[in-house]
């Protein structure tokens, strides 16, 4: 059921019109007694999803008396991060997602759907996990924000992937992640229906129907000159609202290119990117733009840690990235790793496979950190006045006699090199 929907590759949704749309969903829903929203954390600060939050909240007041930011994996919010990205409201509100805790099963996907869908490569049951405020916290409103944008684990990024992952529990996330990585990313991201998308439309479905859960879902992408701009507001419940979200953010988010790219200069703003973890989107979504023999550099001045986790840091740390066939082998070889599947998946999507190569300029992590794990390292202040990121434009440069393919903010958007594409 569509609530509201506007959205185009030509539209700039301006605050007003976001929160005049979130309003005119919420009056069609009729008045709620207690509502929980579940926005994303500051990694997807350019969601948009902070404000639209906000607008939430002085639409209901105190009716709205529970905020669960989707953390998945990922490092609690700060109070100041809090105040970036909701404003002025009350730090009360906010509840930090303990994923290996505060979790209810509300029921389990059976290794034999998982084997069909899998080409009969994972044989696992997968549990369907949330947060214990979801299943218990008695709310007849559940709003789920996030914005819709290609994604290396299950092709499009948000709708149930917020609850079951961003409010799920330990094992549900790891196996989510291993069913992704084993499929493999090419066949995956760009795609709106996947192997991982499939188990959670089938854990919604079958056991989260009672949950009163309103998906609001943003579609954003830059302009001419850099800067953000909303392209689509979408709400309601159901799939609906994701399907055409994601309708929109491929044709405004997916460059599809005619040649492969030599070499990719990609930008981590260091107010979102602080680990390899979320780094790494550099990696995932050039890598069908990038040619084979090609040199990725990746200019990190906030990276200063591998995972977000501090296990899965040591994970990291202990196996590097490696390739598929290795992790996978060392994953068949080892506990830790077959109890954190979703550090191994995430090894799997960090190599190259060695078909290109990667150079790590972190600002904080020294050579031997980044060369351990199986990067080349580069030296942030020389790189960066090579390949100055406030003179770069997104695309193509000629720079010291080379074409460089420049990246502004790689969450926001998917690279291919068309042929690489149309051909997985």
């Amino acid at each position: 059921m569509m609530l509201f929907e506007r959205g185009g590759e030509h539209i700039c949704l301006e605050p007003e019109e976001l929160k005049d749309g979130l309003f005119e969903a919420l009056d069609a829903l009729g008045p709620r007694k207690k509502v929980l929203a579940i926005p994303p954390d500051i990694t997807r600060i350019h969601s948009g999803t902070g404000a639209l939050t906000r607008y939430a909240w002085e639409y209901y007041g105190p009716v709205l008396n529970d905020v669960l930011p989707a953390l998945g994996t990922h490092t609690p919010m700060t109070g100041d991060e809090l105040t970036t990205m909701f404003g002025p409201m009350p730090r009360t509100l906010f509840h930090e997602h303990r994923w290996r805790t505060d979790i209810e099963t509300l029921g389990t996907v059976p290794g034999e759907y998982i084997a069909s869908i899998t080409e009969g490569k994972i044989l696992y049951d997968w549990p369907a996990q949330v947060n214990t405020l979801l299943s218990r916290g008695g709310h007849d409103l559940i709003l789920s924000l996030g914005q819709v944008v290609p994604h290396e684990v299950i092709g499009m990024a948000n709708h149930n992937k917020n609850i079951f992952v961003g409010t799920g529990g330990s094992e549900g996330i790891h196996k989510s992640h291993f069913i992704g990585a084993v499929h493999g990313m090419e066949r995956i991201m760009g795609r709106i229906d996947t192997p991982v998308r499939a188990v959670l439309d089938y854990a919604e479905t079958r056991f989260a129907n009672h949950l009163p859960i309103v998906y609001v879902l943003t579609v954003v992408s830059p302009r001419e000159d850099g800067s953000l701009a909303t392209r689509g507001l979408f709400i309601g419940s159901g799939r609906e609202c994701f399907e055409k979200a994601a309708a929109l953010s491929l044709k405004v988010n997916f460059k599809m290119l005619d040649r492969p790219v030599s070499k990719a200069v990609v930008y981590l703003d260091p107010g979102e990117f602080r680990s390899t973890w979320l780094g790494n989107k550099a990696i995932y979504r050039t890598r069908m733009a990038l040619a084979d023999d090609a040199q990725l550099i990746i200019l990190a001045p906030g990276v200063k840690e591998f995972g977000e986790d501090p296990d899965i840091d040591q994970l990291i740390r202990k196996y590097g990235y490696r390739g598929s066939e290795n992790i996978l082998h060392l994953t068949n070889q080892h506990e830790d790793l077959q109890g954190n599947l979703c550090a191994s998946a995430h090894l799997i999507h960090g190599s190259s496979e060695g078909r290109f190569s990667i150079t790590y300029a972190p600002g904080h992590l020294t050579r031997k950190e980044v060369e351990s794990v199986g990067y080349r390292y580069g030296d942030l202040g020389e790189l960066t006045g090579q390949y100055n990121p406030e003179s770069l434009k997104d695309g193509y440069n000629h720079v010291g006699g080379e074409d460089v393919f420049f990246i502004s903010n790689p969450a926001l958007g998917l690279w291919a090199w068309k042929d690489r594409f149309l051909a997985v």
